[in-house]
């Protein structure tokens, strides 16, 4: 009888955990797409924020009422904005994003080429003058300024 039931509890359980594992993957994978609006810097699947808790129920439910993946990543942008996807496509309001970094990198460059260039410029010996030079002798005691 026992060995029955477990037959019977197996038959009709395996179709359910089979159906939840690809339903199971393909959350996760939504979740790596989208950016917690908390940690900003972690993907939804990897944080811990309780905001984060609420948009993967979210997800949950629009999987649960078969919506596509797509449907479900543009239900997410008119919410949210762009600034969800964790990887923002390139448009006029997410160019700053895009490009911003190496704007950063090439002013930091060009900073330090300057800064490089002003530091050799101001090793050199400058050119005297006459009566610098007199000045500077007499300074220093040489024999230009006991004559």
């Amino acid at each position: 009888m026992r060995r029955l039931a477990l037959v019977l509890v197996l038959a009709l359980g395996l179709p359910g955990l089979a159906q939840q594992a690809p339903q199971e993957a393909r959350l996760r994978l939504l979740e790596e797409k989208l950016r917690c609006l908390v940690c900003q810097n972690q993907s939804l699947a990897d944080s811990p924020a309780g905001l984060a808790d609420d948009l993967r129920r979210t997800l949950r439910e629009q999987v649960k009422s078969g919506r596509s993946d797509q449907e479900i990543l543009d239900f997410m942008v008119a919410r949210y904005g762009d600034f969800v996807l964790y990887k923002p496509p390139f448009k006029a309001t997410t160019a700053l994003l895009w490009v911003g970094p190496f704007v950063l990198l090439a002013l930091a460059l060009v900073t330090l080429a300057a800064m490089a260039r002003r530091r050799r410029n101001a090793t050199a010996e400058p050119d005297l003058g006459a009566e610098e030079r007199r000045l500077v002798a007499q300074a220093l005691g040489t024999q230009e300024d006991r004559k």
